[in-house]
């Protein structure tokens, strides 16, 4: 298990140095010069160039990333925002729990509200139930989620007036924001949940526990419920990912000082230090949330342990979280 760790962590090493290039020479290589928008239209030559070795751009391309990741590997230090000279670092401390507690609070309403509509809709298979709600975790996935949250933002805060709209300065500011950020979760688990709950109730062994007289609640939560978590783990570790790095949306929408909002006034200000740090940041969470769900599944199966062991461990660990995600239907 130690190993399993160890070695998933070194690998984060490479991974994180490769996203940090591809961003870095995305962002060089993009139109646009951080300069000119901070001198405007009238400056001279001496200013330029002042203000370009100010801000570090009056190196070339390999100067540049090789000065960018000493700063970010052995200071932990992502620069200073070109718009307003303040350090990133101090920014993303600052922002980055809202986003973060946004982001635990939809997928925690998506598992709730999701594997019993899940469960339950496997278990009325072809009723009215099952259904309706099928169609409405179609409906959820299909709806994009900027259309979502302006839906709910038209028709509870402007046209309803029940709930406020912009910030998060209460109890209620919170409600819209984790709503819509957790409907395409509530959708997603629902349609997992449903999809293998169906292939374990037609299972031998719980056959056998109908034919023993156990009751249906014992069967279905104990003995199939009990199989069916590794695929809906593996989905629950994807959707919060996509939250996380879907925040951009909602927090703009909804004016929310979070991780999203900081990243897209950076792309509109081509603010290029702030951009690189938050994609960094995203792919960290991302790597954590991989290994997080790898270590659940230990927990749920013993038997995944002898796999952590083994030499061709994380082919078949690969293989597992593959055929995880393959079985939505």
């Amino acid at each position: 298990m130690y190993k399993f760790i160890l070695k998933r962590l070194l690998w984060v090493i490479p991974i994180m140095l490769g996203v940090l290039i591809v961003v870095f020479t995305i962002t060089y290589l993009t139109p646009g010069d951080p300069v000119l928008s901070r001198l405007g239209n009238t400056y001279t030559q001496e200013q330029y160039d002042a203000m370009a070795a100010k801000m570090g751009l009056d190196k070339g391309y390999l100067g540049q990333l090789s000065s960018y990741i000493v700063k970010v590997v052995t200071k932990f230090d992502f620069g200073v925002s070109f718009a307003n000279d303040v350090r990133i670092t101090d920014e993303i401390s600052a922002r980055f729990p809202i986003t973060l507690s946004l982001g635990i609070l939809s997928i925690t309403i998506g598992i709730a509200l999701g594997v019993p509509l899940g469960v339950l809709s496997a278990v009325k298979q072809y009723s009215v139930t099952d259904v309706t709600l099928t169609a409405i975790a179609l409906l959820l996935a299909a709806i994009p989620s900027f259309v979502l949250a302006l839906l709910a933002l038209l028709y509870f805060g402007v046209y309803l007036k029940w709930l406020p709209i912009i910030g998060l300065k209460s109890f209620k500011h919170w409600i819209l924001p984790v709503i819509t950020g957790s409907m395409p979760g509530v959708a997603a688990m629902m349609r997992m949940t449903r999809t293998t709950m169906l292939e374990v109730l037609r299972q031998d062994y719980i056959r056998t526990a109908n034919a023993k007289g156990l009751k249906k609640s014992t069967v279905i939560f104990r003995h199939a419920l009990k199989n069916c978590l590794i695929p809906i783990v593996t989905m629950v570790g994807t959707t919060f990912a996509i939250v996380i790095g879907g925040s951009v949306i909602v927090e703009t929408i909804f004016a929310i000082p979070g991780m999203g909002t900081y990243m897209m006034k950076a792309i509109q200000s081509r603010d290029y230090p702030v951009i690189n740090a938050c994609v960094l940041l995203i792919a960290a969470i991302v790597c954590v949330i991989n290994l997080a769900v790898d270590l659940i599944y230990a927990f749920i199966d013993p038997r995944i342990k002898a796999i952590y062991s083994a030499s061709s461990g994380s082919r078949q660990l690969e293989k597992i979280r593959g055929a995880a995600g393959g079985e939505e239907a």
